[in-house]
């Protein structure tokens, strides 16, 4: 009898691979809800920790820092692909600002003061979002799921369960954006759609992060893009505002 090849997966090391993943997914269900739903500081703290210590597990578990895309060998090639991404969005959202049609979207009352808004895009969104949300999202669920069920359940699994995770996060997204309660209405209905707005739109952003990810190797390119729709989004939305009261 052959020995069993060894770049098949084997049904017990694809057990390890599938029970890692379970345990990525429900620590991250319970720092969702954590980081949402108690006190203040735990939504500041949660959802960091939660990402260092998946992180420390998952190396305990066996992955590599390649798996985790954080090999120092596609550095490079993640910072170009960031650097073009990070052009993109701000040209983007440089026009849609600019745009009377879409201005109004921009007007999210979180981001009402420039000072405001450049303390959540320099430290607040880096620090809280979308460096713990890379890590723990095209970091260690990204190299769990690629083990367990290869590209395909990376791209499908992995995009929408950060669509799911963006469900706390949007429960007032509507209430605090003029442009979006003016275009889907406020009560329940629009709040429900809002919520749906928000998932379908981050499941959509993480398959464009998990295909920079896959493309570079490196969690450098969607980091780069991530900030830059968050914060390059917080910074348009205070000149918005300062622009439209002045």
């Amino acid at each position: 009898m052959s020995d069993p090849d060894p770049a098949t997966p084997q049904p017990r090391h694809k057990l390890h691979a599938s029970l890692d993943v379970a345990v990525v997914v429900v620590v991250l269900a319970g720092t969702n809800l954590i980081a949402h739903f108690t006190t203040a500081w735990a939504s500041i703290v949660t959802v960091p920790v939660a990402a260092v210590l998946l992180l420390a597990l998952m190396r305990r578990r066996g992955l590599r820092w390649s798996e985790l895309g954080l090999s120092p060998r596609h550095w490079r090639r993640g910072s170009l692909y960031g650097l073009a991404a990070v052009g993109l969005v701000l040209a983007v959202v440089a026009v849609g600002a600019a745009l009377p049609i879409t201005r109004p979207f921009f007007m999210a009352d979180r981001y009402a003061t420039i000072s405001g808004a450049l303390i959540a895009s320099m430290i607040v969104i880096p620090l809280q979002t979308v460096i713990p949300e890379e890590l723990a999202f095209r970091g260690v669920l990204h190299g769990t799921l690629h083990r367990a069920y290869g590209a395909r359940g990376v791209f499908a699994a992995g995009s929408l369960l950060f669509g799911l995770w963006h469900i706390a996060s949007s429960l007032g997204l509507t209430a605090g954006n003029r442009g979006l309660t003016g275009f889907i209405g406020g009560g329940v209905a629009g709040q429900i759609i809002g919520i749906l707005l928000a998932v379908v739109a981050t499941a959509a952003a993480g398959m464009v992060f998990t295909w920079l990810r896959h493309r570079t190797g490196s969690l450098l390119a969607p980091l780069a893009l991530h900030w830059s729709v968050n914060g390059a989004g917080a910074l348009a939305a205070a000149v918005v505002w300062h622009t439209t009261l002045t």
